[in-house]
């Protein structure tokens, strides 16, 4: 018998169970037929962080950014081909500071852009610092 998974949806936040043989092939939300493993990060805020980090199976890499951080900003496309590169043993979601600072303040977050690996409902590693593509990847599979 296989492994299943609770995947959470990027688009709804609704908990979906995925047998983990078939996560590769592009399955899709049971609620609204959203990829539930997308190639791009997507946006993350306290209403649908614990869905993705605390309550969903696969590891989820979060980047901790602002519109105003000359860093987060130089970042962001190597984050984005990370997506590509990690999908879909690994989410990526991206989450505003500026605009969430109850998750900033919940999770510490001193300096930005921050990235932090969730992997079983906990936070397992942590870098800070802008990072190119090849770090970003390295770094997700190294804490995992």
């Amino acid at each position: 018998m296989s492994e299943t998974l609770i995947v959470a949806c990027p688009q709804c936040h609704s908990r979906n169970r995925v047998p983990a043989a078939r996560l590769g092939e592009a399955p899709t939300c049971g609620r609204c037929r959203a990829l539930l493993r997308p190639s791009v990060p997507f946006a993350l805020g306290a209403d649908s962080f614990d869905a993705h980090a605390l309550r969903s199976d696969p590891p989820l890499l979060v980047d901790f950014w602002a519109p105003w951080c000359g860093p987060c900003r130089t970042m962001a496309p190597a984050f984005e081909a990370a997506a590509g590169v990690l999908a879909p043993q690994f989410a990526l979601a991206k989450v505003d500071t500026e605009a969430e600072p109850v998750l900033a303040g919940r999770f510490h977050i001193r300096s930005i852009p921050t990235l932090v690996l969730f992997a079983g409902g906990r936070e397992v590693a942590r870098q800070s610092g802008a990072l190119p593509l090849q770090a970003i990847v390295q770094f997700a599979r190294a804490a995992r």
